[in-house]
């Protein structure tokens, strides 16, 4: 049982030209480009059609890619009514998986078979435009209804951030908060073969649906070892209060063997390089909304972390509270993780099905050996599918 990997941990299972991790530089790099470099210059927009195409766009592909998905941002009546039949203590993880159910239900509606709705790669890019550009409302919805408060209509003339930001707290939003903001987005937006994404890429293995993917995919994302982890780092910065606590609690934290979320990460060894960047957006708040109180616990629990265990922050640590500060509730956290991350798993999707092999691995068995119910035992002809494969599929 020697080579058994569990949790498929150092398992290559395809190749993908979509992102990696450069081992040299310990960058994160979408479609060959340094993720930094990335959040630092461009927009969602922008690194959307990059992850999409393969490369960035030209300032005439790029005006096309906003004015498609600003056709598509107003809330889907059809899905605010889903959201509103589900309780508003519901979670908000719950909300954004059937509401994206019932637009891929509208969307693959009349096809005669469920092959029809898998779709051609011209379709699936355009589902892939509209499901990004239509996730902004149902977060921002979700969030305000929580609040008892209705939707709120997009705009125009606000880029994909500006907007999405407008559309949760109708006010226009600074300069300062749309920047840390986009590049939050740019940050979470891929991250090659991690549990979401494989989990869309299995489900695309089988000729399901894009949408069919998404939702399969917000479903392993809710989980706080993976997209739920920012929900976690906001409750613990919560619990500690203030940087004076920081070591009896973590005394204790250890003491109980407690996990410390936002710290650590399976793919980083030397610390997780998207950190510098969201820090530093992080920073930009701080000082923007003048709360040092958030800068010195956030500190005082990462060097203190850092010294008595050597594991390093990782990127949920520096955008829980960065979110905290803009305004969102923390149950909206992972919500706006699957907002941003819909276009690395789209573009996982359309390269899966580009060169498709069905994703079926094995196991190996360890429960009982074949027994047989008292006073029963199959008949000699009950065995032979086992000499018949086509008869045995599974």
């Amino acid at each position: 049982m020697s080579d058994i990997k569990k949790g498929l941990a150092g398992v290559i299972a395809d190749e993908t030209a979509i992102s990696k991790v450069n081992p040299e530089t310990n960058s994160l790099l979408y479609r060959g480009y340094p993720v930094q470099g990335l959040a630092a210059t461009q927009s969602s927009e922008a690194v959307a059609y990059l992850l999409w195409h393969g490369e960035l766009p030209d300032e005439h592909e790029l005006a096309e890619l906003r004015t498609t998905e600003r056709r598509h941002r107003a809330l889907a009546p059809e899905a605010k009514a889903v959201i509103d039949l589900q309780p508003v203590s519901a979670h908000p993880m719950d909300e954004l998986r059937t509401a994206v159910s019932v637009l891929g239900a509208i969307d693959t509606a009349g096809a005669d078979n469920v092959l029809d709705a898998v779709g051609t790669p011209e379709q699936n890019l355009e589902r892939s435009i509209r499901l990004f550009a239509a996730l902004p409302a149902l977060v921002a919805y979700g969030q305000r209804r929580r609040r008892g408060l209705g939707p709120i209509a997009p705009r125009d003339d606000l880029d994909y951030a500006a907007n999405f930001l407008w559309m949760t707290f109708g006010e226009e939003p600074d300069p300062v908060v749309v920047d840390a903001f986009n590049r939050s987005m740019i940050l979470y937006a891929e991250h090659s073969f991690n549990a979401s994404t494989f989990t869309a890429r299995v489900i695309t293995s089988t000729l399901s649906d894009l949408y069919s993917a998404v939702v399969g995919a917000i479903g392993a994302l809710k989980g706080p070892l993976h997209g739920g982890a920012n929900e976690a780092v906001l409750h613990i910065l919560k619990e500690i209060g203030s940087a004076e606590n920081v070591v009896p609690w973590l005394d204790a934290a250890l003491a109980e063997k407690r996990k410390i979320m936002g710290f650590g990460h399976r793919v980083y060894k030397r610390g997780d390089s998207r950190v510098p960047t969201m820090k530093a957006a992080l920073d930009t708040l701080i000082a923007h909304y003048d709360r040092p109180d958030v800068a010195e616990l956030y500190g005082a629990l990462e060097r203190e972390f850092v010294e008595r265990k050597g594991i390093y922050p990782n990127l949920d640590y520096p955008s829980g509270p960065a979110y905290n500060l803009i305004g969102f509730d923390t149950v909206t956290f992972t919500p706006l993780f699957v907002a941003s991350r819909v276009t690395g798993w789209t573009a996982h999707i359309l390269e899966q099905q580009s060169s498709n092999s069905l994703i079926r691995p094995l196991s190996a068995y360890n429960g009982p050996d074949e027994r047989y119910i008292p006073g029963y035992r199959p008949a000699a002809a009950e065995f032979a599918a086992a000499d018949r494969p086509e008869e045995a599929a599974g």
